[in-house]
């Protein structure tokens, strides 16, 4: 029962995602394209909201749900790894047309065809916990 919280949270999540056309393919298709502000808009705002968020975290040592104080880890300075992952990522994105959190989404909506990227996304996690060794972190 203590876990129906996240379970609402993410239903809520997913309706909001799907209202927004952000779990469009055509949407994300513009957007790749440049075509379109809209997934940039949504993007943009999520960015400026998480800005203002840590803000208040930092300034108010705001207490998670569990009484415990949140901490921010610094900043990572090797950004040599974050482009190859974000490149990566974005590729990804790109040819399935979602980021991993609307895929689930995208089945919940009846696009069955999405269990396809989920697997290839099983699949790239599992080849990543094989190789994570040789990987540079």
């Amino acid at each position: 029962m203590k876990l129906m919280k996240y379970l609402f949270v993410g239903i809520f999540f997913g309706i909001v995602l799907v209202k927004s056309e952000a779990v469009s393919w055509y949407r994300i298709f513009e957007m790749f394209k440049f075509q379109s502000f809209h997934m940039y808009g949504i993007i943009g705002s999520a960015v400026l909201i998480g800005i203002i968020a840590i803000w208040v975290i930092k300034k108010t040592r705001l207490q998670s749900i569990e009484k415990e104080t949140i901490t921010i880890a610094p900043k990572d300075k090797g950004m040599y790894r974050l482009l190859i992952g974000g490149t990566i990522f974005g590729l990804g994105w790109a040819l399935a047309g979602a980021c991993p959190g609307p895929m689930y989404i995208l089945v919940g909506t009846g696009v069955f065809s999405m269990l396809l990227v989920i697997g290839g996304a099983i699949l790239g996690t599992f080849v990543y916990g094989i190789m994570r060794d040789k990987l540079p972190h």
